[in-house]
């Protein structure tokens, strides 16, 4: 099954964008336009596109500034250049700053479907390419989807801890996937020939966890019918990982600072010191800032685990991602699990972009397994869409409100700019972008709301730009 394909084109010729527009559209795909480049960049944020078409008649440096833009913070996004003045000389700037190809423009039909096939094969290429490479690896900094203004940061911290010995320490909440950071800086890292390994210091019972972090000698207690390594000499010359560090006892808390501090230790029962070559990474979806005060997590502690803070954004302050998350489980659960293949409605993805998702990630994931397998027909539809869901889309309590604000803040001007986009769409979808009855919708003048559409490049979908009156 063909998958539909998402498409952006950035032109602010309204004539040349709606005819590549009809193009892709009589071929099933969605198309989105854009006729200026802050536009462009809003929806770049708000969603995945599989391909985008840039246009060079923008004005100024917009066209390359948008072009290494593109190429450098939307890695799963293919880019197309187009030029009106196309020239070897340009072709080859345009792929050495990140562009798959370089088109004339206009480009007859046949050239930008050609352009676009070539775009998914070299995708799907590099993705099998990914996958032989991960199978090798475990885990690299590409296992991470994610390609929102959150999720770059993340990446940008993991390039730059990963070369060095520094420890890390992972912020988020549960589900967020702290873990693939952690593997992500490992295997990006000098140690990354080493093992990387785990331990969940909140899964082990406090009286085995010493053990098991340390090792034990043999007659060291009940049961200790031979000596034993621990998890500290088995990551020796790789990195230890501690997932939820905040619920480690107080008492442990203790033996494990000494063990950061002075990379040494004995094994519990044994007298023999024992030094290691490791580098830790520490991860939690506790306030540690908050146990520190309340007196149950160690001060000197925090401050030699939290020398590099990661924080890993909640889903809900990367809806941007949402929809390239479900196309990567999606095609997961088709390739690992085996389970038939299905598309998603847009109805679907709208409700999915509407909930607060508290398991993040994770609870996405298991939602689209459940999804997969419950679902009757090759499309996942609002109706296979658990109840609570269903209300959401439907307008029902717990949506996010317009004026949620997350933890990492946001660009003041470009959320207000964004909403007020919002507003008027929705005004002239409801009133049949009939002008006149979208402005006493929106209780604005008509002369008003005519700017303010050409100010944003807001443009009908059957290209009429503002219907009627």
């Amino acid at each position: 099954m063909e998958h539909k394909i998402f498409i952006l084109i950035i032109d602010g010729r309204k004539a040349q964008a709606l005819a590549m527009s009809e193009v892709f559209e009589n071929q099933g795909h969605g198309v989105t336009l854009a006729a200026t480049p802050e536009l462009a960049l809003s929806q770049l944020e708000q969603g995945f596109f599989d391909l985008v078409f840039l246009s060079d008649s923008l004005p100024g440096d917009a066209y390359f500034d948008l072009l290494l833009h593109i190429s450098g913070n939307f890695r799963e996004t293919s880019l197309i250049c187009l030029a009106g003045r196309a020239t070897v000389a340009g072709a080859v700037e345009a792929v050495r700053l990140g562009a798959l190809d370089y088109l004339p423009d206009p480009s007859l039909p046949e050239e930008l479907l050609s352009s676009l096939n070539d775009a998914l094969e070299y995708r799907a290429m590099r993705r099998e390419n990914r996958q032989k490479q991960q199978q090798k690896e475990n885990y690299n900094i590409d296992s991470i989807v994610g390609q929102s203004g959150p999720m770059q940061e993340v990446f940008r911290l993991i390039h730059k801890v990963a070369a060095t010995d520094a420890t890390v320490l992972i912020l988020g909440e549960s589900g967020t996937g702290k873990e693939l950071v952690a593997r992500a800086i490992h295997h990006n890292s000098n140690r990354s020939e080493k093992p990387l390994i785990p331990v969940n210091c909140g899964a082990i019972p406090e009286d085995l966890l010493e053990s098991e972090l340390f090792g034990h000698e043999k007659g060291a207690f009940t049961g200790a019918i031979k000596s034993k390594p621990g998890r500290f000499e088995l990551a020796g010359g790789g990195t230890i990982f501690l997932d939820e560090i905040g619920d480690m006892s107080p008492s442990l808390q203790v033996k494990l600072l000494r063990a950061l501090q002075e990379h040494q230790f004995e094994r519990v029962g044994g007298t023999r010191t024992i030094a290691v070559d490791i580098r830790v990474i520490a991860a939690t979806h506790r306030d540690l800032r908050k146990k520190v005060e309340d007196g149950t997590f160690r001060e000197d502690l925090y401050y030699r685990l939290n020398v590099i803070p990661v924080n890993v954004p909640p889903l809900r302050e990367r809806r941007g991602d949402i929809a390239l998350l479900c196309r990567h489980f999606l095609e997961r659960l088709t390739r690992v699990k085996g389970l038939e293949e299905k598309q998603m409605s847009p109805e679907v993805l709208e409700g999915l972009m509407r909930y607060n998702w508290p398991g993040n990630v994770r609870e996405l994931e298991n939602l689209l397994e459940r999804m997969v397998i419950l679902a009757n027909g090759p499309v996942l539809q609002v109706e296979d869409l658990p109840p609570k869901l269903r209300e959401l889309k439907s307008g029902g309590q717990g949506a996010p409100t317009p004026w949620e604000l997350p933890a990492s803040g946001i660009d003041f001007n470009s959320a207000v700019d964004e909403f007020e986009r919002n507003l008027i769409v929705k005004a002239l979808e409801k009133a049949g972008w009939v002008k006149n009855q979208a402005a006493l919708l929106l209780g604005l003048n008509r002369t008003t709301l005519v700017e303010k559409i050409k100010k944003k490049g807001l443009i009908e979908p059957d290209g009429k730009n503002g219907g009627s009156a």
